[in-house]
Order: C-alpha cells, then sequence, then structure tokens
C-alpha cells in the first residue's frame, strides 16, 4: 500500500504542514516516521528484508517495519497499521524514544525524518506482505551485531544507526523485570 503524504515537522516534532512523500524525500524536507523493532519471548530481534520494487533501500535488511503516519493518524496508530500491513502481527507498542537524522539514499532521495521509535514482544509468526517485504528473519542480538559489522551494506541506513539504542533500552526494560 501506497501512502502518498507525509507530515512535515520541526525539530520538536510541531507539524510545520503536509506534503507528498516523494517531494519530501526529493527536496530533504524533515518529515515524521515511525519504526517498529519486534523481539520474541526468545529475545530474538524480527526483522524484514525490503522488497527489490520499494523506492529506496531496496533487499536491504531491516526493523520489523516503519513508515510515515498520515494527516490525522497518531505515531502509535501508524506503527500498528503498518506492522499489521507489513509484517501481519498485532501487538502492544512501546515508544522508545525519538531521534532526527539526514542521508543521502539511492535514487537521489534524501530521507530526512524525525522518527518514533516502537518496541513490541510478540511470538507470532509474521505473515508478509511480499508487495512490501521481500522476506523475514529471527536473529539474536548478538548474531545481528556481528553481521552489521562484517557486512553493513546490507542493512538499511537508519537501522544501522539505532539498532544499539534500542538493544540498550532492551536490556533496561529486562533489569527492570527483575
Amino acid at each position: 500500500m501506497d501512502y502518498p503524504y507525509v507530515i512535515l515537522v520541526d525539530n520538536d516534532d510541531n507539524q510545520t504542514g503536509i506534503t507528498g512523500k516523494m517531494e519530501a524525500h526529493h527536496k530533504a524536507l524533515l518529515h515524521r516516521a515511525v519504526s517498529v523493532f519486534i523481539i520474541n519471548s526468545s529475545g530474538k530481534w524480527i526483522l524484514q528484508r525490503r522488497a527489490f520494487d520499494k523506492y529506496h533501500s531496496r533487499g536491504l535488511w531491516t526493523n520489523t517495519c516503519c513508515t510515515h503516519p498520515q494527516p490525522g493518524e497518531t505515531n502509535i496508530e501508524a506503527a500498528e497499521r503498518r506492522l499489521n500491513e507489513e509484517m501481519g502481527i498485532e501487538c502492544s507498542l512501546s515508544e522508545l524514544f525519538s531521534f532526527v537524522y539526514r542521508e543521502k539514499l539511492d535514487n537521489n532521495l534524501t530521507e530526512h525524518e524525525l522518527d518514533h521509535v516502537f518496541l513490541g514482544i510478540t511470538d507470532d509468526i509474521p505473515v508478509i506482505n511480499t508487495s512490501e517485504v521481500e522476506d523475514w528473519g529471527a536473529i539474536s542480538y548478538d548474531d545481528l551485531h556481528n553481521d552489521i559489522q562484517k557486512n553493513p551494506s546490507d542493512y538499511t541506513y537508519w537501522f544501522r544507526m539505532i539498532y544499539e539504542n534500542v538493544n540498550q533500552h532492551i536490556i533496561k526494560i529486562n533489569n527492570d523485570k527483575s
């Protein structure tokens, strides 16, 4: 499914307008995004490999899903919607943190996003939407970290940028439970 609009924001996440998704990526306009990370009860991370016909970062491994909230949609609603659309998963999500990044991508596009990062825990098996997702896998953090060190170009820029921060939040959550 293609969502044609993004919400433009300032560095404090105040909405400043709405524009087309491709315009935002061509002009490097700061816009709101969400990234969802799912782990299972064994602590394995559920990753997706982006479909080869995506408009950028084709065929790269990344977090469970990501999207842009649509006008009138909250961040959590967007995260839940996209998790179900791409991976066929419904579970409770909690926001961990947000961050701003800007990175030139393929196809003369630039991601300039204020990204809200969510975490969920479920043992549901993904049922992938093959128009969005090429493949999925479950991997331990240590194996993931080692593979990113050996093969960084196999992973999306934003994922490489935040996976260690996400892991620190997971460790803290687990420690708080003990």
